[in-house]
């Protein structure tokens, strides 16, 4: 009995091992499961997000593709897809390597911005196209990385409020009916009624054409599409470091200094935090010469160095090089591997699909409140540094708009420009002035005599002092103040110098006298 029962157990588990599937029916099911995917979320540029699912070893290029499906988005290559790293710094996702080597720890968030600005907008094919590059545009106006001119701003925010609100309407738009959007850093209430003042007088114009005057206007810009780094120069000073279709632009306290195009760089390199370019030798110079930089650590540099070989294929060849081949290969290995500008001007000649429907998003409002001044009162990361008083910012802000308000409306704007801000050090301010009379009566009768001196002998046709000050009135402080895009490109552009009187904006010419500088030029004409 017991050796049946040992036999029926064995017969059992025979039975058992046979219904237990094989290693091979097995393997099927591991391949599955080792088939993980991830959740990417993409914020796009009207501030809306997009979530996918990707394949844990899925490229780039897969994400990207997404990204533009779901936008209906053909014109492509002028746009990329960022992320930040464990520095918080913006890295631009190569679609031809895969998602997780280049994200190496925490969620896969990303964004979806302009990574090459066409430097002819008008040469766009699809109203899409455009309408989100004027969307990123609008993005860096707003946070200060494309600076222009109060000009500028009204004439950009006019067309962008006839974009997105269509014609002006007396009985839908009413009182301040644009106090919620944003067009400035800088945004106060007389920006936004030259804004509505504009905005009236575009009866007719459809959104794709007012974004067309839009890109036109802002593709002037000396910023547009230039994409700045820190580093530091041969002698330690701090620079930025501007990379652009055109070249190579070196900025110095936001002034540029510098400028190497294309044609005259013959080699970009890096070595561990420093920064290389091998410029071409001049008509009168035999030798080539390199320039280096400093740049904060050796990502800095290779990052720097990328976006350098990628502006450059995309701007400047007519097909990518295809990446070095072989074992033993000096150097490093990296390629733009998208199409060129040339490339994508041919194809975007082949789209013959109807223009595409799309709806364009309202805008963020904003319901921040605003200072007596009618300023906005705006978070510390967008505001600027004033070291200045409310007063005379608002003194200078306000006599800057009169000036170029009468300007706007005489002629046409054709090379918006960038707001020269004053230094507090340069402003008279009022304190100045309370101490000069808090002196004697004595003194303060006597220094008005000899002002009063002073101007009839200015009166006096031959005097030396007339002759030698008939020139204030032209000088560079005298006049209205100047832009920094009205200089020659390629030229250092100067910083306005405060004079000790300036000439008043009233048609008469009387002159807002110093104090303590009246006071010297009567000791040196009592001692002429």
């Amino acid at each position: 009995a017991v050796d049946m029962d040992e036999k029926d157990y064995s017969e059992a588990d025979g039975i058992s091992e046979r219904t237990t599937p094989s290693k091979t029916q097995k393997s099927p099911q591991k391949v599955t499961k080792k088939l993980k995917s991830a959740i990417c979320r993409v914020t796009l540029l009207d501030a809306s997000e997009y979530e996918c699912e990707v394949e844990k070893h899925a490229r780039g290029q897969v994400l990207f593709d997404m990204v533009c499906e779901h936008l209906n988005l053909l014109e492509k290559d002028y746009f990329g897809l960022t992320f930040c790293d464990s520095d918080s710094q913006k890295n631009w996702l190569d679609p031809s390597k895969e998602i997780k080597k280049q994200i190496r720890s925490g969620p896969w968030n990303f964004a979806f911005t302009v990574k090459f600005y066409p430097p002819d907008p008008a040469q766009l094919t699809e109203d899409i196209t455009r309408y989100y590059l004027c969307l990123q545009l609008r993005a860096d106006i707003i946070t200060g990385r494309l600076p222009c001119s109060f000009v500028t701003h009204a004439l950009l925010g006019s067309y962008a409020v006839q974009a997105e609100l269509g014609d002006y309407d007396v009985e839908e738009h009413v009182a301040n009916y644009i106090s919620e959007l944003r067009f400035a850093p800088n945004q106060t209430r007389e920006l936004e009624e030259r804004i509505m003042e504009l905005h009236k007088t575009y009866r007719g114009m459809t959104p794709g054409e007012a974004e067309i005057h839009f890109l036109e206007n802002a593709k002037k810009l000396s910023m547009y599409g230039v994409d700045l780094h820190h580093a530091k120069d041969s002698e330690g000073i701090d620079i930025m470091l501007g990379v652009c279709a055109n070249g190579l632009l070196i900025y110095r306290d936001r002034l540029r200094i510098n400028r190497f195009a294309w044609p005259k760089i013959l080699k970009i390199s890096y070595k561990r935090s420093n920064f290389y370019i091998k410029i071409r030798p001049g008509e009168y110079e035999q030798f080539e010469s390199t320039i280096g930089f400093k740049l904060p650590n050796h990502r800095s540099a290779k990052r720097l160095w990328k976006v350098c070989i990628e502006h450059h294929t995309f701007f400047r060849l007519v097909s990518p090089e295809p990446p070095p081949k072989g074992f033993l290969v000096m150097g490093s290995k990296f390629r733009y591997s998208g199409r060129t500008q040339a490339q994508t001007r041919e194809a975007s000649a082949l789209i013959d699909r109807p223009a595409p429907y799309f709806e364009r998003s309202s805008s963020k409002r904003y319901t921040m409140s605003r200072s007596l001044d009618g300023e906005f009162s705006r978070p510390a990361s967008v505001s600027e540094n004033h070291d200045g008083g409310a007063e005379s910012e608002k003194r200078e802000d306000s006599r800057y708009g009169r000036r170029t308000l009468s300007e706007a409306e005489d002629e046409e704007v054709t090379t918006p420009t960038k707001i020269k801000e004053l230094k507090p050090d340069q402003e008279t301010t009022p304190r100045h002035k309370q101490e000069f009379l808090d002196k004697p009566e004595d003194v303060l009768l006597k220094h008005q005599a000899s002002i009063n001196e002073l101007k009839r002998t200015l009166k006096e046709p031959n005097s030396k002092l007339v002759h030698r000050d008939r020139r204030l009135p032209s000088s560079p402080a005298s006049s209205s103040p100047k832009h920094d895009d009205e200089t020659p490109k390629g030229t250092p552009e100067k910083t306005n110098e405060q004079m000790p009187y300036i000439l008043d904006e009233d048609t008469e010419a009387s002159y807002q006298w110093n104090p303590f500088t009246a006071f010297s030029v009567c000791i040196c004409y009592i001692l002429n």
